[in-house]
């Protein structure tokens, strides 16, 4: 089984703290953290609110360079003793696996580099995006190289290119996307209302 659990978001669920940013924890034999939301104290609060103890991270997957995506780093790294080994968006140029069923797609875009995951489960494969300024519609057609497109969990930022989403069966956007509410209208058996406490499991 692989798990899902957003751990920061701009949207929240009860008892856990909003903000403007993005994380998400994936479990499977190891636990890797996807970005890292803003700030560290919001991360972890929410984290001890989920019942999820940062020295239990293993890998830490940063998309990109932005503020909103690697602000609580420093505060988790203190945490965790520097246990988990970090992956920056930069460390790889095409698809690369990092642990078994989570790949890095590599650094996407020409100007803002960014990496998703895609994470391998029993219905297809999940992308999990953190702002996608490369164009999700690039990113979708990357990680197609990696099987089945299952799910997209994630930032969107400004994609409006709605038909590329067609055939997808779990849309989850949250954090920076635009559209969100265009996306739930023209997919909305597909739709999944995502904020900090929201759990996928496959």
């Amino acid at each position: 089984m692989i798990k899902l659990t957003i751990v920061y978001d701009n949207e929240s669920g009860p008892g856990l703290k909003s903000d403007w940013g993005f994380s998400c924890l994936i479990e499977n034999a190891k636990k890797i953290l996807f970005d890292t939301g803003a700030d560290s104290e919001i991360l972890l609060y929410n984290m001890k609110q989920l019942e999820i103890n940062p020295k239990d991270i293993d890998i830490v997957v940063l998309s990109h360079n932005h503020w909103d995506h690697t602000g609580g780093l420093k505060g988790f790294l203190e945490v965790n003793e520097n246990r988990a080994k970090i992956y920056q968006s930069g460390d790889f140029s095409k698809p690369t696996k990092i642990f078994q069923e989570v790949y890095s797609t590599g650094a996407l875009g020409a100007f803002i580099k960014e990496q998703s995951l895609v994470v391998n489960t029993k219905k297809g494969n999940i992308i999990i995006t953190g702002c996608a300024h490369p164009g999700l519609e690039n990113i979708i057609d990357k990680a197609k190289e990696l099987g089945e497109i299952y799910g997209i969990v994630g930032g969107f930022h400004g994609f409006s290119r709605l038909e590329k989403l067609k055939g997808i069966e779990l849309i989850a956007p949250c954090h920076c996307t635009r559209r969100k509410q265009e996306i739930k209208e023209r997919y909305p058996a597909n739709y999944k209302e995502i904020k900090a406490g929201s759990v996928i499991e496959i």
